[in-house]
């Protein structure tokens, strides 16, 4: 094979490359900025969707995010394959940042106790795995009627937290698309001349 390693990596390192970057976080950074930059469309299209994506990871509803992430970027004019760079803030080392803030932040706001033990939650959760693998629809509304307590606060937390992350990163895509852009068309007017 052309572009094949020599000796394949082990478990470990592909499991270290994948939650640490094998450069530095920079240029993982520089790179997604120019993947963005080099999405058709306007800044604000590219911003707007990165927005999308990042606001649909901070809502709890797993397995639907992407789709959420896309619907969003159409309603608001974004692009939905920069929606899609964007749903990926979302990963095993935020998701647990995510989720306490969220149930946190829904909890002070509908009046609850913020404290739900992690044997609790993995019940809970196992419940709706369980109802699932059955494909029984009884099982599943059961499960998730079961988990809706904490499910509500997460949702009704996600709302603010997503919107302050949206409009956050939606100033610094927009920023840097546009910086990009406008330096690459700066070198391109200077090869011309």
């Amino acid at each position: 094979m052309l572009f094949r390693r020599r000796e394949r990596p082990t478990v470990l390192e592909r499991l270290r490359v994948a939650l640490w970057p094998r450069r530095s976080w920079a240029r993982s950074l520089r790179y997604f900025g120019l993947r963005l930059s080099r999405i058709g469309g306007s800044a604000h299209s590219v911003a707007a969707g990165f927005a999308a994506g990042v606001f649909a990871i901070v809502t709890p509803f797993l397995g639907f995010q992407m789709i959420l992430a896309a619907v969003l970027a159409l309603a608001v004019r974004g692009s939905v394959i920069a929606s899609a760079i964007g749903s990926f803030v979302g990963n095993p080392l935020t998701y647990p940042l995510i989720w306490i803030s969220t149930y946190q932040l829904g909890a002070l706001i509908l009046g609850e106790s913020g404290a739900v033990g992690r044997i609790d939650f993995q019940g809970k959760a196992e419940a709706v795995w369980n109802g699932l693998k059955a494909l029984s629809p009884e099982a599943v509304g059961q499960a998730l009627e079961a988990f809706w307590p904490i499910l509500k606060p997460m949702a009704v937390g996600s709302m603010p937290i997503g919107l302050a992350a949206a409009l956050i990163s939606y100033a610094m895509v927009l920023r840097a698309v546009e910086s990009i852009r406008t330096n690459r068309a700066e070198r391109l007017n200077l090869k011309a001349i």
